[in-house]
């Protein structure tokens, strides 16, 4: 005949169905805030049975409460299954590992952003993303939202961890028939008691006779020295001088409490904020502070819930608790043909540590946030049609290579500040990455929430303005018009031994403003061309002196195509040192405000093609020696030394004639180097859509009924329906 669980006080059923696997021994460990793993000693029948068919597979432990107060359940998947060999003529051994569906977080990881969410709203998205929905909201705080939030080379379960105990959140879990359910807790308000264990008396070990029900034997206290302050600190750099400290003092009524913690930074950058966690911070120690530990066959107690203690001879401690941490120890009765199993004869028993339910609990936090160990690439993105995108603050927004969920888009981080060389109040330097390039990011203090943009790379893409190594002598600062291209301004530098060359090229304007002086020196030519129009404009003086030297005799020569138009206000003084050559094609007018006076050391010859009309408005004087004639409004006066010769022989002098030599014209100048503009870069991203997967639930039969009845007969009869179930109904341990 078949062996049965049904009329057991303690039975499992698994995938395999009814009582293929039987239960033997269980060790069930549980803790606010931390998994909770139930290790299994099994038997079956069969032993044969492929590991593979029961792990990751729902299990389910149901326990049958002493005095018919009803049935508590442990649920769990597999997460390791075991053969062990044989024992007895029948039975085949077994072990399995219990543990809850968050356990299975512990085997994924993940690189992933999450923004502008509330840790709550991060937690509940992670868990569906596997297709977990077995979990309760319990929360009754509020919660910031994070602008930012890197899940970085680490489990789903480090980070929501990790983030729950940030933020003062823990969980519990409560246990059914096929499932268990995680509850999201964070104050005495999300906890309540287990069913018929509200309130649980102490009974010494030794006070059999006197119990009633199911009991603690023994409750233990401890306390220890925890700081009575905590103090967080914080900066924001939107608002620099903005006091960020956050202190809660809050120490214990005894000796040497008012010890503080202090650390920076705190995460945070908002005060309200800072309030907040320097409180879960102490809260957190301060659990720590009073701690409970009982022990007893009370199999109610689970981590998670509250409960009233009672009949303890110290009166103080007669109050209530919230649960910490509980273990528990199931043991079944032997099986047909065991020999030397070690049957201790108590079903249950358990141990647990509980704090006073006053005492608001915080998990410790024990798991690390991942750490960048160094810097790292990212690539600049944006907006569709933009290729500059940028915020007041000069940051930019980056696709992290890492990311396999980013779309290379605004949305795909945070705003990202950029170092710059100088950063002063309204004087600085400023190089905005632009969408495509290549950066160089960094960390603060290795927080993968903190990232800063601390440089720039070329990359297969994106390859320097000129060729290398050919060009290794060149360095340049060369930029790309935006939007669309096709320009560029440049400063480059040329340093190739006997080449040096300093090249600069604007694509537009070239504005330059010296309050003082601007000193140039050339050492050898000088080349100017401006296609249209060039203005000046001198306040003061202009001096220019054309020396000769040993670029030449120090001749000027100047062309202009067109006309020439020149008005000087007071005095213009010219000096020609050799011979001044003027050459007009048409008029030559010209007009003397007062006087005007030409003196030629040998000649002065006017020659005119048709007439020479010479007015005078007073005098007009013709003088050579001492011979002269005058011309006034009183007559004409001519005066001859000694004669005056009218008709009379002589001869007209003759003049040398105008031959003005024609100006050399000037050598036109070079033109200056000219460089093409780079290329525009896209950006490209191919976000993974996440898979989930759902897990199935095997529940127990329902064992209680006919269980309940049996014993019930059993109570009615006055007979024993085992010893083991006689144990459970007086409360024996």
């Amino acid at each position: 005949m078949a062996t049965t669980q049904k009329y057991r006080m303690i039975a499992v059923n698994s995938v395999l169905g009814e009582d293929v696997l039987l239960f033997g021994r269980m060790t069930f460990t549980e803790q606010l805030g931390q998994l909770f793993a139930g290790h299994l000693e099994l038997f079956s029948e069969k032993t044969d049975i492929k590991l593979a068919d029961v792990l990751g597979t729902n299990l389910t432990v149901r326990l049958a409460l002493p005095y018919q107060q009803g049935t508590r359940y442990f649920n769990g998947f597999v997460t390791r299954f075991s053969y062990e060999g044989t024992r007895g003529l029948r039975y085949g051994v077994y072990r399995a590992e219990l543990n809850s569906w968050l356990w299975f977080l512990t085997r994924t990881s993940d690189c992933r952003i999450f923004q502008n969410k509330t840790v709550p709203d991060i937690i509940k998205e992670v868990f569906r993303g596997h297709g977990f929905t077995d979990f309760k909201d319990k929360l009754s705080g509020s919660y910031r939202q994070w602008e930012y939030c890197v899940q970085y080379r680490e489990t789903d379960f480090n980070f929501v961890s990790r983030l729950m105990q940030q933020e003062g959140i823990y969980y519990y879990f409560e246990h059914e028939n096929g499932k268990n359910s995680l509850v999201l807790a964070d104050g005495v308000g999300s906890h309540g008691g287990f069913p018929k264990y509200e309130s649980v008396p102490f009974f010494p070990p030794d006070a059999h006779d006197r119990r009633e029900r199911d009991a603690l034997s023994e409750w233990l206290i401890d306390q220890s020295v925890q700081p009575g302050a905590y103090f967080l600190n914080d900066y924001d750099f939107t608002a620099p001088r903005k006091s960020l400290r956050a202190v809660l003092n809050q120490p214990k009524a005894h000796a040497q409490s008012g010890f503080e913690m202090y650390d920076y930074p705190g995460e945070y950058t908002e005060l309200g904020d800072g309030n907040s966690y320097s409180k879960i911070r102490l809260e957190e120690l301060l659990a720590q502070q009073e701690v409970a530990r009982g022990r007893g066959n009370a199999a109610g107690l689970a981590a998670g819930y509250l409960f009233s203690l009672s009949n303890c001879p110290r009166d103080d401690q007669n109050r209530k608790y919230l649960i910490v941490s509980a273990t528990h120890h199931l043991e079944s009765d032997e099986y047909e043909s065991f020999s030397g199993y070690g049957i201790s004869g108590k079903p249950y028993q358990g141990e647990i540590t509980a704090i006073d339910a006053q005492q608001q609990y915080r998990a410790p936090r024990i798991t690390p946030k991942p750490v960048v160990q160094g810097p790292q690439t990212a690539v600049v993105v944006g907006p569709a049609g933009e290729e500059i995108y940028t915020d007041q603050y000069g940051r930019v927004k980056c696709q992290f290579h890492w990311d396999r969920y980013g779309k290379a888009d605004e949305n795909s981080s945070c705003w990202i500040r950029v170092a710059q060389g100088w950063a002063g109040k309204k004087w600085g330097t400023v190089y905005l990455p632009r969408i495509g390039h290549e950066v160089i990011v960094e960390f603060l203090e290795g927080d993968p929430d903190q990232p800063i943009i601390t440089g720039r790379v070329y990359n297969g893409i994106n390859m320097p303005p000129y060729a290398l190594p050919d060009n290794k002598t060149l360095s340049t600062l060369k930029s790309l018009s935006s939007k669309g291209g096709g320009g560029f301004n440049e400063f480059r530098f040329e340093d190739k031994k006997g080449e040096e060359q300093i090249f600069l090229h604007a694509e537009r304007n070239e504005d330059i403003r010296v309050k003082k002086d601007a000193l140039e020196w050339i050492g050898e030519e000088r080349h100017l061309i401006v296609k249209k129009k060039q203005f000046e404009q001198v306040e003061g003086e202009k001096h220019l002196i054309v020396k000769s030297g040993a670029g030449g005799k120090g001749d000027q020569f100047e062309q202009v195509a067109g006309e020439k138009h020149q008005e000087v206000k007071q005095d213009w003084n010219q000096k020609v040192g050799g011979s001044l050559s003027l050459k007009v094609g048409m008029d030559r007018q010209e007009k003397v405000g007062l006087r005007h006076a030409l003196d030629a050391g040998m000649e002065i010859h006017l020659k005119a093609g048709m007439k020479v009309v010479i007015e005078a408005g007073v005098q007009l004087t013709l003088k050579a020696g001492a011979s002269f004639v005058d011309i006034s409004p009183a007559g004409v006066v001519i005066s001859g030394a000694p004669l005056v010769l009218i008709n009379s022989g002589g001869a007209a002098g003759s003049g040398s004639g105008s031959s003005p030599t024609a100006p050399t014209a000037p050598t036109a100048p070079k033109e200056a180097a000219n460089d093409q503009p780079g290329q525009i870069t896209d950006t490209q991203a191919a976000p993974l859509q996440k898979k989930s997967q759902s897990l199935d639930s095997v529940s127990v039969s329902d064992l209680q009924t006919p269980q309940a009845k049996a014993l019930a007969a059993a109570a009615k009869n006055g007979t024993p329906f085992c010893e083991i179930c006689e144990a459970a109904k007086r409360g024996g341990a």
